[in-house]
């Protein structure tokens, strides 16, 4: 750690997991979905991410696709020693029609993902490897039992499952234990709090790693209009986002604004904290491609909601209002692990 890093006590992924920063890193915006990029800005968030005390870099072979764990790599390029890298397999594009999506849980897919991840990051192991989707045609404990191949060949360290159900979850870990599950959460997401994801971890030991937990930028308070999305930003035709939702979902962020000027912090401080404050086994995954809304998520660090805060918080932004569902059609169609 070097003499920029905060000094924070780490949170432990599983019982056996890695301990890890209380914040990652989630790299996919450097590469996909939300307009251009620029890779050199992003290796400088990276390393100054690591600077900081960041450990947990979070990417997937889809992203891109395969392009960010390249760019992740070269970020790492020796460095490795101070990353727990995190990367994920089993969503596949139609390289036909990329928008389209598929899911491949079979045992030979999980080998040849893996051998590819490694390559394209620069390593000989991983150290998180997560399913990004649970394949519905393949028994859950199949593919699990070919991830667990992989540890044992040493070239994953831990397991992880991606937006899986809690009985999916269950058998899972019955199989080879589960270092942590990665899903959506944030205050315009807790499905985990309604179907009791939040609750299995805690009870089995998994770690949980929330992704978007500023809705996709939303809760920041800095997006005021869909004008301000490039004409490729997946968020142009994201419900959330779109029409009507838009507007009512401006009005809580504006509720949300109102609270952390009250608080001292800025809105994305207030919302990532409120994620911390859900228990010392979460650990959040903003992502970002500029340093600048790096430092300002790390400042969530130093904030601390008491009850009363929690309260006000759930007051102006319940459980279930955010308007729209969280992805299209489609794609939600794929979050039934």
């Amino acid at each position: 750690m070097t003499a920029n890093a905060i000094s924070i006590q780490s949170r432990q992924l599983g019982k056996s997991g890695p301990g890890v920063f209380p914040l990652g890193l989630g790299c996919m915006g450097m590469s996909d979905f939300y307009g251009a990029h620029d890779d050199a800005e992003s290796i400088r968030t990276i390393h100054h991410a690591l600077e900081r005390g960041l450990n947990l870099l979070d990417t997937a072979d889809i992203y891109g696709p395969h392009t960010n764990e390249a760019l992740v790599g070269r970020a790492i390029a020796g460095r490795r020693g101070q990353v727990v890298l995190a990367t994920k397999f089993g969503l596949v594009r139609d390289p036909a029609n990329p928008a389209t999506r598929g899911v491949n849980g079979r045992p030979d897919y999980v080998r040849a993902s893996c051998e590819a991840s490694l390559k394209r990051l620069g390593t000989d192991h991983i150290d998180l490897y997560y399913l990004h989707r649970v394949d519905p045609a393949v028994p859950i404990e199949e593919t699990v039992g070919a991830m667990a191949d992989l540890v044992k060949a040493g070239k994953v360290r831990w397991l992880g499952l991606s937006e899986a159900s809690a009985a999916t979850l269950e058998r899972a870990h019955q199989v080879h234990p589960i270092t942590a599950l990665q899903s959506e959460y944030s205050l315009w997401t807790r499905d985990a709090d309604e179907d009791g994801i939040l609750a299995t971890c805690a009870r089995l030991g998994i770690g949980f790693v929330p992704y978007s937990p500023l809705g996709r930028g939303f809760l920041t308070g800095a997006i005021r209009s869909p004008e301000d999305f490039a004409e490729d930003d997946f968020r142009r035709t994201n419900p959330r986002f779109t029409g009507e939702n838009f507007a009512r979902n401006l009005a809580l962020v504006d509720k949300v604004r109102a609270l952390a000027a009250d608080k001292g912090c800025t809105p994305a401080q207030l919302a990532l904290a409120w994620v911390l404050a859900r228990g010392p086994q979460v650990v959040p995954i903003p992502g970002t491609r500029r340093i600048a809304n790096l430092d300002d998520n790390l400042g969530a660090l130093a904030v601390r909601l008491d009850a009363q805060d929690l309260a006000d918080i759930d007051a102006v932004f319940p459980a279930g209002a955010a308007a729209g569902t969280r992805y299209a059609p489609q794609v939600m169609a794929l979050l039934a692990g």
